[in-house]
């Protein structure tokens, strides 16, 4: 077995096809290119040793996050709850001060948020861990527009570190120093977990479990308090990657706010000519219809097909909206006068005034536009 030094000693760098530099004193640029250099040499017996140290050395592989189905808040002593943070999921390995952060889809976002590197000096442990990076507000609760400008960064400027700090909150603990977790319960994964004391405040976070008080109880707070929803738990769930399962349910909260349509969007491809989009609004306290955003009407079917004759007799040539309507949906709209009233669900208002993540629910025949005004 070489040694951790020489092995870190090697480098393997492609000058241009069919040529590889093997050996040598320089720090290591990539382990999976030493790899790779040897397979082209040939090199089998080194190949075999220098994997099994590459394999101890590095973080463990990432696996795909379990997922939640959407459901009721499920009651009784085998469930724990958690907040919905509102954050981008993360799967992070750690081993001998070196940390990878792995997306959803399995991409490595390693360089997208340098913060969790302060795991590298929390634990010396070699571990693999399940959680979501999240943006707060200035009352502690989350925030994805924040988040949002993080997102797309690819190498954030220390000035963007300090304006926009975000947090890990480590929710599972997948393997512990080579033993793989997963086929345990969430009850033993969890005090591992609690055991690798890993809190580094204020960006590493493992937040405890809500056990002693009622699901809908902690709905109910969570409403209050401005989270997305709640996530239960079954205790003697094992974790089980890429699948979505009943063992995890997810109960976002839904608002309802009824709204005036001022346009829409024909559909695309096969649904052209049909009823795609539309565009809504909100009367603020001067009486000017503010944009708050669009939905998506489904697929095409009878009721869809009313809405449309009814919108396209009440078409007019400009945009009722005193705000402006984002280009790429105002480019292909068609205006209508603000007659209709609608109503949609959605998870929370964002900061510029729009609405996240709305559904239709259908026309509010019951209401006068002159009734929908934005929130206070």
């Amino acid at each position: 077995m070489i040694s951790r030094g020489l092995f870190r000693g090697i480098l393997c760098r492609r000058l241009g096809i069919g040529t590889v530099v093997a050996v040598g004193t320089v720090a290591l640029e990539s382990p999976a290119v030493v790899l790779e250099g040897l397979l082209y040499l040939g090199d089998s017996a080194a190949l075999e040793t220098i994997h099994a140290e590459y394999e101890n050395m590095a973080p463990p592989t990432p696996l795909p996050p379990m997922l939640a189905v959407s459901g009721d808040v499920p009651e009784g002593d085998q469930w724990v709850y958690d907040w919905k943070w509102d954050g981008v999921r993360a799967i992070v390995g750690i081993e001998g001060g070196e940390v990878r952060v792995h997306s959803r889809a399995l991409r490595d976002i390693t360089s997208r948020y340098p913060e969790l590197q302060e795991l590298a000096a929390a634990t010396r442990a070699r571990l693999l861990l399940d959680g979501e990076i999240v943006a707060l507000d200035e009352q502690g609760r989350p925030d994805f527009d924040r988040l949002q400008s993080r997102m797309q960064v690819g190498l954030p400027t220390p000035r963007m570190l300090r304006e926009s700090p975000l947090y890990y909150y480590v929710l599972d603990l997948l393997v512990a120093d080579g033993e793989n977790l997963c086929g345990s319960s969430y009850r033993h994964r969890r005090d591992r977990l609690a055991e690798l004391g890993l809190p580094a405040p204020p960006t590493i976070r493992p937040p405890d479990p809500h056990a002693r008080i009622s699901g809908s109880g902690l709905l109910d707070i969570a409403a209050e308090h401005g989270f997305e929803g709640i996530m239960a738990k079954r205790l003697d769930s094992p974790y089980r990657p890429g699948v979505r399962s009943t063992d995890w349910i997810n109960t976002p909260l839904r608002i309802r706010q009824e709204v005036v349509i001022g346009g829409w969007v024909p559909g695309r491809s096969r649904h052209a000519g049909t009823l795609g989009t539309l565009l809504l609004g909100a009367y603020d306290p001067s009486g000017a219809l503010s944009y708050i955003g669009h939905v998506e009407t489904g697929r095409p079917d009878p009721s869809s097909e009313a809405l449309l004759g009814k919108l396209e007799a009440l078409t007019r040539p400009s945009s009722p909206f005193a705000t402006p309507v984002p280009r790429r949906r105002a480019r292909h709209a068609r205006w209508v006068e603000p007659e209709l009233v609608g109503e949609v669900e959605h998870r929370r208002w964002t900061n510029d005034r729009t609405l996240w993540r709305p559904s239709w629910q259908g026309l509010r025949t019951d209401r006068e536009p002159a009734e929908v005004t934005l929130p206070v």
